[in-house]
């Protein structure tokens, strides 16, 4: 009998039978509201209508055409969708399936276009399993350890992590910087480093925002030395973090970012976008792909860029983050050492009486809100911070529902 591999987890106990919004039904005939939008990718909430239309219209008239063999209108329609919410500079893209393919295309074209070998990534940063991008992982040894050697290159700086330091964000931010420089004074040569790879929020770091010091400290650093910034905005794209890409909320200018997750509802895409003379550099044949730019799923990415921007999911996630940001800040207990996010991306920090992480703790907090209807999901270091990553279509009577059931898991603790 073949089985799934025993080395998955599944983070709650449930079997889904369908989903609509933010609710997720059981095959138990329970209804759960999900607060992990399948780790940030179902940005319209499950199953939403237009873009279940366009998915079902198109798997009608053609559901794969390989891209660098034949061209067809649903991959051309997203390059225009895109164009009227990508950066204005940012108008070149090339799509791939998952996070960690975009963030190698978008490695393999900062290492062709500068002709430099190294890269800078910052402590805590998620960029993906494969190996070159676990390379460039340090969120967690889980997602590295045990098929070594992995990929040479690759240097880590601090991100200005105020909490884990125990110092203020200015700080932190003086700090990483600081050893930011004497990394490329003692490790890799500036002449040497072709990109800086950055997430606008750490994601599986533990939900962490930078700061607009901390970004545009690294824009001034790359601008002088002719290094690439990149933006890992696969978790934060699309809305998540209440502006359209999480890097506008500080003021900063990537020359490169990976998008990924939200793009498309929950159908596999991904991709990066640089300016034409940037990607132009890429080597003739250095980017492609067999399912790439699948047509159904750039129809469902269409359709979600039309639902977000016609619906104001964008603005509902900044109402409505502030909201569940407020919400878990009144309601966190004495084990719960930090509260921290940005839009609709909320962690909750479980530490003991000492300071030290309480992954048991924050365990035992997320299964239990699973058992009363509340779906959430773990990550950090220790996988002790509780995140909460609601479709964007959340509404504040969802938002006020989830928290009155956290509310509960934090006096049953």
């Amino acid at each position: 009998m073949t089985e799934l591999s025993p080395v998955l987890r599944q983070a709650t106990p449930v079997t889904v039978d369908h989903g609509e919004g933010c609710y997720l039904y059981g095959t138990d005939g329970r209804r759960y509201l999900d607060f992990t939008a399948g780790i940030g990718v179902t940005s319209t909430g499950h199953c939403h209508p237009r873009v279940v239309e366009a998915a079902r219209e198109q798997t009608g008239s053609l559901i794969h055409g390989q891209y660098t063999t034949v061209m067809h209108r649903p991959m051309l329609r997203l390059v225009e969708r895109l164009a009227d919410v990508l950066p204005p500079h940012l108008d070149s893209v090339f799509f791939a399936n998952s996070g960690s393919e975009a963030v190698e295309a978008a490695l393999r074209l900062a290492r062709q276009a500068t002709r430099r070998p190294n890269v800078v990534v910052f402590h805590g940063g998620f960029h993906g399993r494969t190996v070159a991008a676990a390379s460039m992982t340090t969120s967690g040894t889980r997602f590295s350890a045990g098929f070594s050697p992995l990929m040479s290159g690759v240097h880590v700086a601090p991100f200005p992590t105020a909490y884990r330091y125990g110092w203020s964000e200015e700080q932190a931010t003086d700090f990483a910087l600081r050893e930011l420089d004497y990394i490329l004074a003692t490790l890799t040569s500036p002449e040497e480093t072709a990109a800086f790879i950055v997430e606008p929020v750490l994601g599986e770091g533990g939900y962490i925002p930078g700061n607009t010091r901390f970004f545009q400290g690294l824009r001034e650093r790359a601008d002088r030395h002719g290094i690439l910034l990149v933006f890992d905005e696969i978790q934060t794209g699309f809305g998540r973090t209440g502006k359209f890409f999480g890097h506008q909320h500080f003021d900063v200018r990537p020359d490169v970012i990976t998008m990924a997750k939200g793009l498309a509802s929950g159908f596999p895409l991904s991709g990066i976008a640089a300016s034409k003379d940037l990607m132009a550099k890429a080597w003739p044949g250095s980017q492609g792909g067999t399912y790439g730019g699948n047509a159904v799923a750039c129809a469902a990415a269409a359709a979600t860029i039309d639902v977000i921007e016609s619906e104001g999911l964008v603005d509902n996630a900044a109402a409505r983050g502030h909201e569940l940001l407020d919400g878990a800040r009144a309601r966190a207990t004495k084990g719960i050492g930090d509260v921290r996010g940005l839009g609709l991306l909320v962690g909750s920090e479980f530490t003991t009486a000492a300071g030290e992480p309480d992954t048991a703790t924050a365990s035992a907090a997320q299964r239990l809100a699973a058992e009363h209807g509340l779906l959430l999901l773990t990550c950090g270091a220790h996988m002790n911070v509780v995140r909460m990553i609601p479709p964007l279509i959340v509404s504040a009577e969802q938002i006020d529902e989830a928290l009155g059931i956290w509310t509960g898991v934090l006096d049953a603790l």
